[in-house]
């Protein structure tokens, strides 16, 4: 507590203990004493403008404040400011909270409870050495009576008494703002149990006779017992407003004793912690999404480091034989080895402009262009551009039915087509027939048929996924991108990709669109 001129005229032991000062080195010093002497110009000027208008706030919001103690260390602090007359004199009260471990926890959500089991802890101090002083003081009980509610009121967090019987004997301004109760509704009523969740109050019965091996039929006892065997401890609570609103709480019950160590109350001490409850959503979702993206690199480093070998191992055996023909009737042979140096580096193409695919729809900037073209010209098309990958002998048959012209994002559907046949391709025998058939507006539909290998019930439930290959492919070449970038293209264009397969027996993809009106 200081004066309006900036003296220090009381100062409770637990600060005392913080800055390491005896009372004697701070009663009458100004107030700058505490704070690092980079501040104190702008402080004296920040207490003054205070003093001209006082008002209950926080001190220094959206700015970090330091505190520095005797032996000139500093850390850092919050600060909540409040006023009030005693015998015509303006004072100022100032709750200082060392806030040093929950700048340290930022960075680990685990340990962000810490700062609020300390800050709880030095309110909760505070109040019992209130308490006790009323005990040993009852010639000054007007005097402490007032600094308690002066307390009570400007503390910053839900304070709700009762006497042991559970019925409500204060309910400071705090509590009043977040239940949405006036004081005088909730006074003297046993309304405790109207601010809690039903459920949470079942399981807080359940755990009191799993740990102590207690009943407790009454549910205000059911929140006080821990507290009646002296055991503090921050509970999180679904607190429950008047008008049925919820949100979460950080409560510490303690038991209120006389002299004579008699139980007589309980005292709760409840903090709002939404915010920090959506901190911790939005951090664990940052968390979820790098762990992610480090799995997704791994993985990535892990396929290309096996997907490259074998195309630049072939283009390196192959130029290393080129330059071994050096005559003219070797031209046939060199032809041969630089094709396969294409065929590999097409290869590598193909990969890559599957990793660059997945980067640009997880980030996305891919955009749907949708567009009025002729559905059979574009398969045929597609169709004779791929008859050279085909394997030895395999045949493309094509079928259309319905309206020719249709209306979605042609290059999309054109990688999707080319992405299964090349799968019915890789997954079937030489000499087999790759059925293709499509349908136009009103029902724009593809499908893609093999005789191949086919794919068994529990691979099928993975076929869309990052990097996945059925458990019988594992010997042919491929990422296990193309179905995820066929299901992100078709999902894009508002389509359903399904798939119908039986091992040895071939597999049948299906792409349906939900066409959009020009």
């Amino acid at each position: 507590m200081a004066s309006s001129s900036g003296k220090i005229q009381a100062v409770n032991p637990f600060a005392l203990k913080l800055f390491g000062y005896s009372v004697e080195e701070v009663i009458d010093k100004p107030v700058e004493l505490l704070i690092p002497s980079r501040y104190h110009s702008k402080h004296v000027r920040n207490r003054e403008t205070f003093t001209k208008n006082p008002h209950n706030r926080p001190m220094g919001v959206g700015m970090d404040l330091f505190a520095v103690r005797k032996d000139g260390t500093e850390f850092p602090v919050e600060v909540s400011l409040s006023n009030y007359m005693n015998e015509g004199e303006q004072n100022i009260l100032a709750f200082i909270s060392d806030i040093s471990i929950r700048k340290k926890a930022e960075a680990e959500i685990v340990k962000l409870n810490n700062e609020l089991e300390e800050t709880i802890e030095q309110r909760t101090h505070d109040l019992k050495e209130t308490l006790r002083q009323l005990e040993l003081s009852r010639d000054k009980l007007e005097g402490v009576l007032s600094y308690q509610k002066a307390l009570f009121d400007n503390a910053g967090v839900m304070i709700i008494a009762t006497d042991e019987k559970g019925i409500i004997r204060l309910f400071n301004p705090e509590a009043s703002v977040n239940m949405g109760y006036s004081e005088s509704e909730v006074l003297n009523t046993s309304g405790m149990i109207l601010f809690h969740n039903a459920d949470e109050i079942e399981k807080e019965r359940a755990e009191l006779l799993n740990e102590y091996g207690i009943e407790v039929e009454d549910d205000f006892s059911v929140l006080v017992e821990k507290s009646r065997r002296d055991i503090h401890e921050e509970k999180e609570y679904t607190f429950v407003r008047k008008n049925g609103t919820t949100f979460p709480a950080a409560v510490t019950t303690t038991a209120i004793k006389d002299s004579t160590g008699k139980i007589t109350g309980f005292m709760g001490i409840a903090i709002d912690i939404s915010e920090r409850k959506r901190a911790e959503q939005e951090l664990r979702a940052s968390l979820e999404k790098a762990r992610e993206l480090s799995e997704l690199k791994s993985r990535f480093v892990s396929m290309a480091s096996h997907e490259f070998r074998t195309p630049l191992s072939t283009i390196l055996s192959s130029t290393y034989l080129i330059a071994k023909y050096s005559s003219g009737e070797d031209q046939p042979k060199r032809e041969k080895h630089i094709q396969r140096i294409i065929s590999s580096v097409n290869m590598l193409t193909d990969i890559l402009n599957d990793f660059l695919s997945v980067g640009k729809i997880e980030e996305g900037k891919i955009q749907v262009r949708r567009a009025h073209f002729n559905i059979t010209s574009l398969v045929t098309q597609i169709i004779d551009e791929m008859h050279a990958n085909l394997k030895n002998g395999q045949e493309i048959h094509y079928e259309h039915t319905g309206e020719e012209e249709v209306y979605i994002d042609p290059s999309m559907f054109k990688h999707i087509i080319m992405n299964l046949v090349s799968n019915a391709s890789k997954f079937s025998h030489n000499n087999s027939i790759i059925e293709i058939k499509s349908s136009g507006t009103p029902h724009i539909k593809i499908s893609v048929k093999d005789n191949g290998m086919g794919i068994s019930d529990e691979d099928q439930v993975h076929l869309m996924e990052r990097f996945f290959r059925g458990t019988n492919v594992a010997n042919i070449q491929g990422t296990g991108l193309g179905l995820h970038i066929v299901s992100r293209y078709a999902e894009l264009m508002n389509g359903k990709v399904e798939c119908y397969s039986e091992l040895d027996k071939g597999t049948e993809f299906v792409v349906n669109f939900a066409t959009d009106a020009n």
